[in-house]
């Protein structure tokens, strides 16, 4: 029969033990959202990063099919999971996000990489125009006439590495030409009707080489949104969670930390 010290030493072993394990299920859920002409794999760096370090992740489909359908859309995902979220976008993502998480409890932060933070009327066309330097017009190709008068536009798979990834290894900025996912020209000129970052702490990070999204009206969203931390990577494109994964992933797991 164990002595009443043995039963003590047994049990604060048994509680060091857990320790870890219980303090891995605090981390919240980082949720990843793409962006127009991308897919869930341009997260893949960042995944194994954020999941190296103890973090559970999801990497939604986004729909491009529109600012509010694709924002209900992340919402039911939101809604699903049963713990803290840190909610991530990507480019057009970033509009997505706004809206997903401006009903959403579970979301204690925003992180807007290379991303449009909107204000309610305010369209991701109508921001990329706001300051010069966009240059993303004249590289998409010829639409796609879709049933419902909208377009389904893609940029040219010979213009896409140094459009939207300068940066990028250019084999593999050419699989990602082929692999693009189409966004609506309606998406695009939609206006936000939520801005989550209003009420919810957000960070920012973009790459000041981005030929998508100016950077200067990066930076001016994210004064706006009184960004937490905001990071500029000198030369990035506007794949910087591919050409820097690291610092991407290290801003979200800032976000991810309690304040």
């Amino acid at each position: 029969m164990r002595k009443p010290a043995q039963f003590a030493a047994a049990a604060l072993l048994y509680a060091v033990s857990i320790i870890p394990v219980f303090a891995e299920s605090l981390k919240p859920t980082i949720v990843l959202v793409h962006g127009a002409f991308a897919d869930s794999t341009s997260w893949n760096q960042v995944v194994s990063r954020l999941e190296k370090d103890g973090y559970p992740v999801v990497a939604v489909a986004n729909p491009l099919r529109g600012v509010q359908s694709d924002g209900d859309y992340v919402a039911r995902v939101l809604g699903e999971l049963k713990t803290r979220v840190v909610l991530v976008g990507h480019s057009y993502g970033g509009s997505v996000i706004s809206v997903a998480a401006a009903d959403a409890k579970n979301v204690q932060a925003l992180v807007f990489v290379a991303a449009f933070a909107p204000e309610p009327g305010e369209s991701a066309a109508a921001l990329s125009a706001k300051f010069a330097g966009s240059t993303l017009a004249p590289t998409l190709a010829q639409p796609i006439d879709l049933q419902n008068g909208t377009k389904d536009l893609y940029i040219d798979q010979d213009k896409f590495p140094d459009q939207f990834a300068a940066d990028v290894p250019l084999a593999v900025a050419k699989l990602m030409a082929v692999a693009q996912r189409p966004i609506t020209d309606a998406a695009l000129a939609e206006q936000a009707e939520k801005a989550a970052w209003k009420v919810i702490p957000s960070w920012f990070i973009y790459g000041d080489a981005d030929k998508n999204i100016p950077p200067r009206t990066l930076q001016w969203m994210a004064d706006r949104a009184n960004s937490r931390h905001t990071v500029a990577i000198k030369g990035a494109s506007h794949s910087v969670m591919i050409s820097h994964p690291g610092q991407v992933a290290k801003l979200i797991e800032v976000a991810a930390t309690p304040m």
